[in-house]
């Protein structure tokens, strides 16, 4: 390769010092004016078609309704040169007020977002593409008022897609999206920003400039994005993009706070955003089903048929393993699976899944990729998806074909065993349940003792959805553990605890026997099987010397184990009763422990009022040790200590309402519920 060729194919942030020299003296001859001789304090950008191309299209295509992901003219990121110096310092030294945004007037925080505004005027999308600037930005959009959002929005779209692809931009772009649905939802609230919808001025003259509403921008965008979606699926920095405009016009929630693995934002991203004084949008809003405009769903609608029908076959399978516009595809599927058109025949499912949906006959091709795909690390995450909505039809075509008579060894496969806990786990009636819990239950020793419990966690998942299979499941996890007899059982509670087969148990010393998280977690779901599929539990439980499940409580594992007993809703309150019974003349002791002090708030919940006051006066009695002990505190405080010190009987009589009001609860939510299973039992008996 020569010496052109090696410039061209530089990367990096700079491109080279060669070529950062370049850039600097191509930016300082169009700063001088024509006429004049002295050189000017105005920065004006480089022409917009300089630098290299990153990205090419293919127009040659025979079939103009095809979206390809490659075609013949050049698209490269949006370049419009180097940010000028003053004003890049004049936005860092601004970014410290953005950072912490404590303005003693609403007046003052106005006058300083007009001025930065002001100052950044004719630069808009210089900054976007600007690695500090793109970063003050989107710090500024979050103090702006919905006018200047959507003003900055309606600059954006001259050149959406080199935007959207640009490595900066496209985080600018990603945070005004975020920011329009919060937006949206406040407009159909009748709200609007925090600050006055007059604030901003456009021009000495005091006019304001009209700009295209919040669905209007959005309308725009996704006629501009919807010709290049196989392109911008392929590309890593637009594909973010694309996901959160898919979940802004279903109005779905975008960011799950209770749950970081459904954030939208990578570990990464997230991280570096933290480590710069950033914070996300953590607006109630985004993380909740929102209301949107009818025109909005329509956009939607008529976006997922156009690709639906225009993304070729082998366009769709390369995206079910790529890292980049797998996302996008999954998100596209469970789109589709709402508006119930995931698997009609040359859907985009069925083209994913080399069109087993429209011919599920044997195809020797189809089925040496697909299992490929299972095995893929990015395939697996795709597929596990199409278990989530696939229909029971399509899960039944699924297990026969490519998962029956494998599943034990699939199951201990590092990658393939996460496909096949999503299986396990999206059964969808209790037939297809009885029959993978028969083929998995031979390996069900393995699994627990090979670290892969978490198919047998996706089994018991299924029996509590399902409400069925319980004396199976149980009867594997006997046959598993090694438990034959019945005096064995007992034992049941320790072997899941500590995850080890019953001949290793009896010979173990028990106090040197670590807890396993996984057999925590297994034992917490057994205690949720519906009937009496809790008792298995439950008898092993007292069958054990009270002082060994006391030492439990202090565990940070058993302690789980403890609670989830007690807070078990199918378990009597009788059999509670015994739980805590064992625990009489400890209360106080549980209190001052980090982790006893949760189950003295589990008993306190269960517990009527004649026990109440027996934990209460327990508590009393030894308050100097409880009071010296920050979770002890908590325990007084949750109990209400001091008032029952003070007002015994206002206590009593708080309690008593408390406790009135639960029951009230609770029978309106059985009386709501015992007519659905009334009608599920005569369904039953109409098909028998």
């Amino acid at each position: 390769m020569g010496e052109d060729g090696k410039r061209k194919t530089r990367r990096g942030k700079r491109g080279g010092d060669a070529k950062k020299q370049k850039d600097i003296e191509a930016s300082t001859e169009t700063v001088l004016p024509a006429s004049s001789t002295a050189p000017s304090t105005e920065y004006t950008a480089p022409p917009m078609d300089s630098g290299d191309s990153l990205f090419y299209f293919d127009t040659g295509s025979k079939d103009e309704n095809t979206m390809n992901v490659d075609k013949e003219d050049k698209i490269s990121p949006a370049s419009y040169g180097l940010v000028n110096p003053d004003l890049q310092s004049y936005l860092k030294n601004c970014e410290t007020m953005l950072d912490d945004p404590k303005f003693e007037s609403i007046e003052d925080r106005i006058i300083f977002v007009n001025n930065v505004y002001e100052e950044m005027k004719g630069f808009e999308l210089q900054l976007t593409t600007d690695h500090e600037g793109s970063r003050i930005l989107e710090k500024l959009f979050r103090i702006s008022s919905e006018y200047q959002i959507r003003r900055f929005f309606s600059l954006m779209r001259e050149d959406t897609i080199r935007l959207v692809i640009h490595r900066f931009s496209s985080h600018t772009i990603q945070t005004l999206l975020l920011l329009s649905a919060v937006a949206l939802e406040r407009g159909v609230h009748g709200e609007t920003s925090d600050l006055a919808a007059g604030a901003e001025i456009e021009g000495e003259d005091e006019v304001r400039t009209k700009m295209p509403t919040f669905e209007e921008l959005l309308l725009e965008l996704v006629n501009t994005l919807t010709p290049q979606w196989a392109f911008l699926m392929a590309n890593e920095y637009a594909s973010h993009i694309l996901r959160v405009l898919l979940l802004v016009l279903a109005g779905n929630p975008i960011e799950d706070q209770s749950n970081p693995k459904n954030s939208i934002k990578s570990k990464r991203s997230a991280k570096y955003v933290e480590d710069r004084n950033g914070e996300p949008i953590n607006h109630p809003s985004l993380s909740i089903q929102r209301k949107i405009p009818d025109s909005l769903t329509d956009a939607l609608d008529q976006l997922l048929k156009t690709t639906d029908s225009s993304i070729n076959d082998l366009v769709a399978r390369g995206f079910t393993t790529s890292r980049v516009g797998s996302p996008v595809l999954q998100q596209m599927l469970v789109l589709q699976s709402k508006k119930g058109t995931l698997e009609q025949p040359g859907s985009l499912l069925d083209k994913c899944l080399l069109n087993l949906v429209s011919d599920p006959t044997e195809n020797a091709r189809r089925d040496s990729a697909l299992k490929l795909m299972i095995d893929d690390i990015v395939g697996s995450h795709f597929l596990q998806k199409v278990m989530e909505l696939a229909s029971p039809k399509l899960l039944q075509t699924l297990f026969e074909r490519y998962f029956c008579g494998r599943l034990s060894v699939l199951s201990m496969h590092p990658i393939s065993n996460f496909v096949v806990q999503s299986l396990l786990s999206n059964a969808k009636n209790e037939r297809q349940l009885k029959t993978m819990i028969a083929e998995i239950q031979p390996s069900v020793g393995t699994l627990l003792f090979k670290q892969r419990p978490g198919v047998v966690r996706a089994l018991l998942d299924s029996c509590i959805r399902l409400r069925a299979g319980s004396v199976e499941i149980m009867n594997a996890l006997y046959s598993g553990l090694g438990i034959s007899a019945l005096d064995e059982r007992k034992e049941l509670i320790n072997l899941l605890a500590f995850l080890m087969p019953y001949k290793e148990f009896v010979n173990a010393d028990y106090d040197q026997l670590p807890f396993r998280i996984q057999g925590s977690l297994i034992i917490q779901l057994v205690l949720q099987l519906p009937g009496d599929g809790h008792e298995p539990i439950m008898n092993s439980f007292f069958a054990q010397a009270p002082d060994r499940m006391y030492s439990w409580c202090k565990d940070p594992s058993g302690s789980r184990i403890i609670e989830a007993i007690i807070s078990s809703e199918h378990i009597p309150l009788a059999t509670k009763r015994q739980v805590l019974d064992q625990y009489s003349n400890k209360y106080a002791d549980l209190a001052v422990n980090k982790y006893g002090s949760h189950i003295v708030d589990a008993c306190w919940k269960v517990s009527d009022m004649p026990y109440k006051e027996k934990i209460m006066i327990e508590l009393i009695q030894r308050e100097m040790l409880v009071q010296d002990s920050p979770f002890g505190r908590i325990v007084m405080r949750n109990c209400r200590v001091e008032q029952y010190k003070r007002r015994a009987d206002e206590w009593r009589e708080r309690e008593r309402s408390l406790q009135k009001g639960k029951r009230m609860f609770k029978d309106i939510f059985d009386s709501s519920s015992t007519p659905n299973k009334r009608s599920d039992k005569k369904s039953k008996k109409s098909k028998k």
